[in-house]
């Protein structure tokens, strides 16, 4: 039996221990999911010693190795970089002797194969052009190289050149399968992009569009896409089709990846003179700052509802939208409702079709590219490309021989023309309701299935034709399909951090993105540290 003074002795040790327990912080189990997490959950991970670059990328090859020529096939990637465990291994290296050179070191990218990398081919999905080993980085992938990111793949996408077979993406690699539904086509052009970051097969993925070809891969793989203002990123040693429409555009699964992704790759750039008012338009310190989960709160969005399509088709998902635009409002923002042009916009879009430049300009884009690729270049100029005959596109043949020049061809500037009339309307509208963005669904069908041709009422092109810039993310799915769809935050040229805003905030507070079903999460993909 204890003495009183030894029953004192042991409680005053009790309390003493007690003491100590409540002033010492409680350390909690952080939880890595790679479907889910961020390019800042793969740095802490990774500060914290839990999580290697060459760890990363074994997981994502892992995954590729599942998922993409086995299991569903889903059949993205054209090019697999044979040294990005070695690359990997390199950063993280450098990354303990150095520190990190910027928040993408060590993170895969998966690239359309359109943009050029001196050691990977560049086949922008043409047969032919399947070994094409181009002389220099574009622009984008040197600027991700520099800052620590691993460019992990090469991925499928719409032939550029060649006519593939019917339901088939490309003449290199064929058909991609959407990761959501194998019945329903990933998208053009960018669907490798999209249907690799929606399988989880990388982190970040860059695609491209003269028309919608970001966001129509976004929306259909249920992923996060950004069509940047015209001139925000270089295009140089890009596949292009038009100087004037044709833009990259950094995709992922949130809105803060898209983000990062975006500071890394926007800015000036001497051979690309359209990013000439870039200087001054892009902030110190990136776009990330500016993602809070309240930035919706007092926010002043626009329902813009010339670019809602009526009809029965349309009703399912445009509930979806019209749901996400209530979630907003919830959120804080003031919602100005019916806002219209007073004009049929999709009618306008149609007759002057589409509003494009990339019929007259193509030709001559093509050609500066296949001169910047060097002497040993499998194809040279335009004579060499229709020199293939039937492999070519029709429209590609017909219009090298029609157009000889721009500046005098009346089609060619009044379609130019239309299009700064059409970006002057819509900014004067945001304008006059002093609005910080317009929404609306970028589509409000699901994807269509892999043989349907000539599908109409489908997406929305006027980012594209206006050169204004949107984001595009992810609003619910349809019952039946399970086929996504997408809202669209457009904005005034080089808004993008207000667009990241407002399109975060409304991701942290809907939470639209659910997991691709044909892709599932492998025991090594969710760890504990």
């Amino acid at each position: 039996m204890l003495s009183l003074t030894q029953c004192i002795r042991r409680g005053s040790a009790l309390l003493a221990v007690a003491a100590f327990a409540l002033s010492t912080p409680v350390l909690r189990a952080s939880a890595f999911d790679l479907e889910t997490a961020t390019v800042a959950d793969i740095q802490a991970a990774m500060d914290a010693g839990a999580l290697t670059s060459e760890k990363l990328v074994s997981l994502y090859l892992k995954r590729i190795e599942a998922y993409d020529k086995a299991g569903p096939k889903i059949n993205a990637v054209i090019t697999l970089n044979a040294q990005a465990l070695e690359t990997a291994r390199a950063l993280d290296a450098e990354r303990k002797a150095k520190g990190p050179r910027s928040p993408l070191h060590g993170v895969p990218v998966v690239l359309k194969d359109l943009f050029d990398t001196k050691d990977m081919p560049t086949s922008a999905g043409f047969l032919p052009l399947k070994n094409s080993l181009p002389i220099h980085d574009a622009t984008v992938v040197k600027r991700l190289r520099d800052a620590g990111a691993i460019i992990l793949a090469k991925v499928n996408m719409s032939d550029w050149f060649g006519v593939p077979k019917p339901g088939d993406q490309s003449t290199v690699l064929g058909r991609t399968l959407n990761p959501y539904n194998g019945d329903l086509t990933p998208g053009g052009s960018s669907g490798g992009t999209g249907a690799a970051l929606a399988a989880t097969f990388s982190q970040l993925g860059l695609g491209s569009e003269t028309g919608v070809s970001i966001r129509n891969p976004t929306a259909n793989n249920s992923v996060v896409g950004l069509a940047p203002t015209r001139g925000l990123i270089p295009r140089t040693g890009q596949v292009m089709t038009s100087f004037t429409q044709e833009r990259a555009g950094p995709m992922a699964r949130t809105v803060y990846d898209v983000a990062a992704l975006t500071g890394v790759v926007a800015g000036f750039d001497a051979e690309d003179l359209l990013t000439i008012n870039t200087p001054g338009n892009i902030p110190e310190g990136g776009y990330t700052q500016f993602l809070k989960k309240d930035g919706l709160k007092g926010a002043r969005i626009g329902v813009f509802r010339d670019l809602f399509r009526k009809g029965e088709k349309h009703a399912e998902g445009t509930a979806l939208v019209e749901a996400a635009i209530a979630k907003m409002k919830a959120e804080g923002a003031i919602v100005v409702e019916g806002l219209t042009l007073g004009l049929d916009v999709f009618k306008l879009l149609d007759s002057h079709g589409g509003m494009r430049t990339n019929y007259h300009e193509a030709q001559f884009s093509y050609d500066l590219y296949f001169r910047r690729l060097g002497p040993n270049a499998v194809i040279k100029n335009m004579d060499e490309l229709v020199a293939y005959g039937d492999l070519v596109k029709p429209g590609i043949r017909k219009g090298y021989a029609e157009f000889r020049s721009l500046d005098h061809h009346a089609d060619f500037l009044a379609r130019r023309d239309m299009q700064e009339a059409l970006r002057a309307a819509i900014v004067e509208l945001m304008d006059k309701y002093k609005l910080d963005a317009l929404v609306h669904p970028f589509k409000s069908v699901p994807p269509e299935g892999h043989l349907e041709r000539g599908v109409e009422e489908k997406d929305n092109p006027v980012s594209s034709v206006t050169g204004l810039p949107a984001v595009v993310l992810p609003a619910g799915y349809t019952k039946k399909e399970n086929g996504p769809i997408a809202i669209e935050f457009l904005g005034r040229p080089y808004s993008e951090p207000v667009l990241f805003r407002l399109a975060y905030a409304y991701e942290q507070a809907a939470k639209p993105r659910k997991p691709a079903a044909l892709t599932p999460a492998l025991p090594a993909d969710k760890f504990t540290y």
